[in-house]
């Protein structure tokens, strides 16, 4: 009788563990000088201190980051006005699918962040006020107490193609 041993071979990989996480955007706006309900005296030739900020919080995915300007009365980006601002530097007028200016609608792509990351929306933190303001061009004005709005509005870079797009989904 002829004995015999038998052995199998036998292999196992290591599992592969996939785990899955969901993407986040946070941003926050802000502003210090102020506050968000407060009024400020217009006099002439006296600068007004607003600081709005949009912040893209820390563990954020890269976004088009929006903020609209809502002006109520005589405040406006036209520097000849009398009273004026600018906005601040790395933002850009939003154009629509036919390449017309979204009025008061800026943004700007903001790769992932890891920290809170803020962006002035105010060109030097101010409301410019021409020394040339006199009572009698306020008379002129419909709207005798002038307002100013800011939102901010955040949408994930990835799988939208441009600005546009991108305010499309927020802005339907």
């Amino acid at each position: 009788m002829a004995g015999g041993t038998v052995a199998w071979l036998v292999a196992k990989t290591d599992p592969v563990v996939n785990t899955f996480t969901y993407g986040n955007i946070n941003i926050e706006l802000t502003e210090d000088a102020g506050g968000t309900e407060k009024q400020f005296k217009i006099i002439p030739g006296t600068d007004i201190t607003k600081d709005p900020k949009v912040t893209v919080k820390g563990g954020s995915e890269a976004c088009w980051l929006f903020v609209k300007v809502e002006e109520v009365g005589a405040i406006s980006t036209i520097t000849t006005d009398p009273v004026h601002y600018a906005i601040d530097t790395g933002w850009a007028q939003l154009k629509d699918k036919d390449g017309k200016d979204v009025s008061g609608v800026y943004y700007r792509l903001v790769d992932a962040v890891n920290n809170d990351t803020a962006f002035n929306v105010l060109k030097d933190n101010k409301i410019i006020v021409s020394g040339e303001l006199t009572k009698e061009t306020i008379k002129g004005y419909a709207v005798q107490q002038p307002k100013l709005t800011f939102t901010a509005y955040a949408v994930q870079k990835d799988n939208v193609a441009s600005a546009s797009d991108a305010w499309a989904k927020v802005n339907p």
